[in-house]
């Protein structure tokens, strides 16, 4: 197995490449950009809304997992588009999977949300 795609485990750089995926999702996808404006939004409705704090944490914070979400989908993304420009079935569906995967986090956000507000108003 070649070690030319696998550098020396250094601290220092993974957090160097973090923030350089960080730089090129926000410079370069527009959805991730709406979802973060979106999460700062909803950050500031929460702190006038009547809910216990840990329920503004579990609200607030649970809506970072979209961005997760996109941010792998994003990446999914330009791998396909690395492998292939063409149309290609299989280059489809892995778009249309990580899409899914977007999809479902926010699925499971809204049942989060569902389930907090419905504990502290019920």
């Amino acid at each position: 197995m070649s070690s030319v795609n696998k550098p020396k485990f250094s601290i220092f750089k993974n957090v160097t490449s973090a923030l350089e995926g960080a730089k090129t999702v926000l410079k370069s996808e527009k959805s991730f950009k709406t979802q973060l404006v979106v999460i700062a939004v909803i950050g500031l409705v929460l702190l006038f809304i009547d809910l216990s704090t840990i329920s503004k944490m579990v609200l607030f914070f649970s809506t970072w997992l979209i961005l997760i979400a996109e941010a792998f989908n994003s990446a999914i993304e330009r791998v396909v588009d690395l492998v292939t420009q063409d149309y290609h079935q299989l280059a489809k569906e892995a778009k249309d999977i990580g899409s899914f995967g977007v999809l479902l986090t926010f699925i499971f956000i809204a049942v989060i949300w569902g389930v907090t507000f419905y504990l502290e108003f019920n």
